[in-house]
């Protein structure tokens, strides 16, 4: 049968090649790494279980000024489609990014296009957003620098950013302004 387990902080796998179908082998890989693990049609418990990720699944511990990964992606899922997109591109930057960067990329985007004069007022919302989703009291999460002309986001919060918008991939019908629909 196949499964897994911790051992010295590494993961151990057993998978029997002659009795694990390729699906419970995939589900115990799952598993071993803390992945939700898609159950097959065929098994049970499969009606039970959503295999798809969810907020609930990312940390609700603190990774720095009050927030938490399921915090992170509350405050990407409100945001609109623009300025997710913007905070994404600064995210993907390591958390830093010149105002000249930020405008460049989006000017002429193919999927959102943002003229450099409309990307203040792109980013807006993130005060307004942040003011709903976010903990109370914080410092903004994008921080500007009007004098340096950049954007800016703590290392710690950028890479809580980055395993939020990772869920966003997967469930895009979780996200404002995004199309539902199944996942494909």
């Amino acid at each position: 049968m196949a499964s897994s387990d911790l051992e010295g902080g590494g993961v151990r796998l057993t998978i029997d090649t002659g009795t694990d179908t390729y699906e419970q082998a995939i589900a115990a890989v799952q598993a071993a790494y803390g992945l939700r693990p898609v159950v097959p049609a065929g098994w049970p418990e499969a009606a039970a279980v959503d295999p798809r990720p969810d907020p609930q699944d990312l940390s609700g511990y603190d990774i720095g000024d009050g927030w938490t990964d399921q915090a992170l992606f509350h405050m990407i899922a409100s945001l609109m489609p623009g300025a997710r997109a913007v905070l994404r591109r600064i995210t993907d930057l390591g958390g830093t990014a010149s105002y000249d960067d930020v405008q460049q990329h989006f000017d002429g985007h193919p999927t959102h296009p943002i003229p450099p004069s409309k990307i203040g007022g792109t980013l807006a919302s993130f005060k307004a957003v942040q003011r709903r989703v976010g903990p109370a009291g914080t410092d903004p999460l994008l921080q500007r620098d009007e004098r340096a002309r950049f954007y800016r986001i703590d290392h710690g919060i950028a890479e809580g950013l980055k395993r939020a918008f990772a869920l966003a991939d997967a469930r895009p019908d979780l996200l404002r302004g995004e199309p539902a629909g199944p996942i494909t």
